[in-house]
């Protein structure tokens, strides 16, 4: 089943205690974030520490609930424009607003997921599917109908191998 619209901001409302995502790509062609992107080449930055959004107030909201958002994000460097984009504009603020956002480098060595999609994994038991192109642009959601147990799987090897994003952007 394709999830969009309603369907699939209700896989967000019915968080029990966790959503989690696999993120695999350099890029995701969002045309939402067109501006932002524009805004970012021409040298404007937000103050991740002040800046507030719906999403992090979101993130927030959930972390007061006990309940945990998380992802790793695959990659290699050098790190894609859109990479150093979304780690200045999502991953800062939403990593200080409570967000679990980890990297996994794999320059330089093979993948302990190679091959494994981008996915959403909500409480542990319901798994999307998250379809693309090769840029980037997606084509589809789609409601996983098999055992989510091998992304429970993926999940403890991608945040085992993985290192926060703060700690990350240190180094």
């Amino acid at each position: 089943m394709l999830l969009d619209g309603d369907e699939w901001r209700a896989m967000f409302r019915g968080i029990e205690s966790e959503a989690w995502r696999l993120e695999t790509l350099p890029q995701y062609l969002v045309p939402q974030e067109s501006g932002e992107i524009e805004a970012f080449r021409a040298g404007e930055r937000i103050d991740p520490h002040t800046y507030s959004s719906p999403y992090t107030e979101d993130l927030k909201r959930l972390r007061g609930e006990g309940k945990r958002k998380g992802r790793v994000h695959i990659l290699t460097q050098p790190l894609s424009e859109y990479l150093r984009f979304e780690f200045s504009r999502y991953y800062a603020p939403h990593a200080l607003a409570g967000e679990d956002i980890r990297i996994l480098d794999v320059t330089g060595r093979e993948s302990p997921l190679h091959g494994i999609q981008d996915f959403w994994l909500f409480d542990r038991s319901t798994v999307v599917l998250m379809n693309y192109e090769a840029d980037g642009t997606q084509v589809s959601r789609e409601l996983y109908e098999g055992d989510p147990a091998p992304f429970v799987e993926y999940q403890r090897i991608a945040e085992t191998e993985a290192v926060s994003f703060l700690e990350y952007v240190k180094e």
